[in-house]
């Protein structure tokens, strides 16, 4: 959509005077979109590739209004649109003020493992120009950017965290994530771009798919899940002896929450003993039929969204 030049005008100024402060809005604010609450979809060329992702706005979406922005990732062999429908993150009840935003990685799978059918460069780039088109088309908060993922696309939420693109996120939260690019090899390779930086994570115990002790996953070395939080303390700068850990559910759910610098709860852990490789919920979903699983204790779309509630990028 284009502006005439004078209102073109008056928003670049807008958008100048606006930068300086957390809750800016971006170049995309003043666009109108008549249908919110209704998943649309949208191509862009990211690295000479064409690519898609799908985005949903608010029912109260007003485009004078920055909303914050979740970036979902879906598991291999998988698309945005199953990712949605599974966590249900585009119900009101989990993202009311929020635009969801579900990318499609490349033959149905993220960068990072052995079977991916792109680089981590590209689809880091892709992240970017991404965003970019999101900034440009919607009014967004861009210290309200958060990412969000199950599986391998969990395990791509850890290399954006893991990256300098993370710059543009305010906290992360990967789902029984497959971090082959944050393993024993590699993990001393992440470089995040803030200390501490809010990171979530939920994980099944009886994950049969991406094993909580580690080991060869389907493509590749997966971490240990609690060494991969070791790391992740050590990152963000944590206190291991702060950590506390609260047993639920006739000690089936443990949640771990550690306190880093003057940060409470910056870096998080859920796990479900008898949970295996599905999304979280206290309904049944997708990927819980997919993986014979039934509905388990906890619900990790509200979890996830709660604590994407409590961080902005400084």
């Amino acid at each position: 959509m284009r502006f005439p030049s004078f209102i073109t005008a008056v928003a670049a100024t807008a958008a100048i005077v606006s930068a300086a402060t957390s809750t800016a809005g971006t170049a995309g604010c003043g666009k109108s979109h008549p249908l919110p609450n209704i998943t649309q979809y949208r191509d862009l060329t990211s690295s000479g590739r064409d690519r898609k992702y799908s985005i949903h706005l608010p029912a109260n979406y007003s485009e004078t209004t920055p909303y914050a922005v979740v970036l979902g990732f879906h598991g291999s062999d998988s698309v945005g649109l199953f990712f949605e429908v599974d966590t249900k993150l585009s119900e009101d009840r989990f993202s009311a003020n929020k635009i969801m935003v579900y990318p499609d990685g490349v033959g149905g799978a993220w960068a990072g493992a052995n079977y991916s059918e792109v680089s981590v460069d590209e689809d880091l780039q892709f992240v970017t120009d991404l965003l970019n088109d999101v900034r440009g088309e919607y009014c967004v908060d861009n210290s309200r950017i958060y990412a969000t993922g199950m599986s391998i696309g969990g395990g791509f939420v850890n290399t954006i965290a893991c990256s300098a693109v993370g710059d543009n996120f305010a906290a992360f939260a990967p789902a029984s994530g497959s971090y082959y690019t944050d393993n024993d090899d590699h993990h001393t390779e992440c470089a995040p771009v803030r200390n501490p930086l809010p990171l979530l994570e939920v994980h099944g115990g009886n994950d049969g798919s991406v094993h909580y002790t580690g080991g060869e996953g389907e493509g590749g070395t997966e971490p240990d899940i609690t060494t991969w939080l070791g790391w992740w303390a050590q990152r963000n700068g944590c206190d291991d002896s702060s950590k506390t850990v609260e047993d639920s559910f006739d000690g089936d759910v443990h949640h771990m929450t550690w306190t880093c610098g003057d940060a409470e709860g910056v870096l998080q852990h859920w796990k479900v003993d008898d949970m295996g490789h599905c999304w979280a919920s206290t309904e049944i979903n997708f990927s819980q039929i997919a993986a014979g699983e039934l509905p388990t204790h906890i619900q990790a779309s509200q979890i996830i969204m709660e604590f994407f509630d409590k961080f902005t990028k400084p």
